[in-house]
């Protein structure tokens, strides 16, 4: 097994205040520069936005760590925002993969933004979470985190979001922030989120014996 890394390594400090400026840099853009604040909820309304402030906070905590300006070590927020990142992840190119217009109702991002948003941000902060901080030798402890943000997230955009728009349209309603959940009614749209939650529940328990294993090989 594996001897525990140095949070205070200066590689560590050095790759941590990488992550942390590169996912600053994207928060400022995508929800100070560029975001549109034209519909309810603003840039907000987006699961990769939520993904990417996850990110953003995680990495200021471990930069602190790291600094030792904190000995507070987040693993219950890191695994939490390890899984959400991975579901966004997914998510977005299964369905943009099969058809660009079911995620995307305004124009494309540039491909910069595009594969940091949605490949290397995540990447970085799965790193961190294996390689460095090892934050899934309690994986369970990270469950009601991990709940509440999947249905805070639902609640958002059905209880606010998805009311307080009127785009993008769809078959069955409009308002809410994917158009393709806006081709599927109430009943619908619970199903997916419920195998959405269903899945969660497994990439947790996914990254958590993928830690083993790399706990006991390393």
């Amino acid at each position: 097994m594996r001897p525990a890394l140095d949070p205070h390594a200066r590689w560590v400090l050095i790759y941590r205040w990488a992550v942390f400026l590169l996912a600053a840099a994207a928060v400022i853009r995508q929800v100070v520069i560029t975001g549109d604040y034209g519909h309810a909820g603003g840039p907000f309304r987006f699961l990769t936005i939520w993904a990417l402030l996850l990110a953003f906070f995680t990495a200021s905590r471990l930069l602190a760590l790291t600094e030792r300006r904190s000995d507070r070590q987040w693993p219950n927020l890191v695994a939490a925002t390890a899984v959400v990142n991975a579901m966004m992840v997914y998510l977005y190119w299964s369905l943009k993969l099969k058809d660009p217009a079911l995620v995307q109702s305004g124009p494309p991002l540039p491909l910069y933004v595009d594969y940091y948003l949605h490949v290397i941000g995540p990447l970085l902060m799965w790193i961190d979470a294996f390689v460095i901080q090892d934050a899934f030798r309690r994986p369970w402890r990270s469950l009601p985190l991990l709940l509440g943000i999947v249905a805070a997230y639902i609640l958002w955009i059905e209880g606010f979001v998805g009311p307080f728009n009127i785009s993008p349209f769809g078959s069955v309603t409009s308002g809410l922030p994917y158009p393709f959940l806006n081709d599927l009614s109430l009943g619908g749209r619970l199903a997916f989120y419920g195998q959405t939650t269903v899945g969660a529940l497994i990439v947790l328990a996914g990254m958590a014996g993928l830690a083993f294993v790399l706990r006991r090989r390393t």
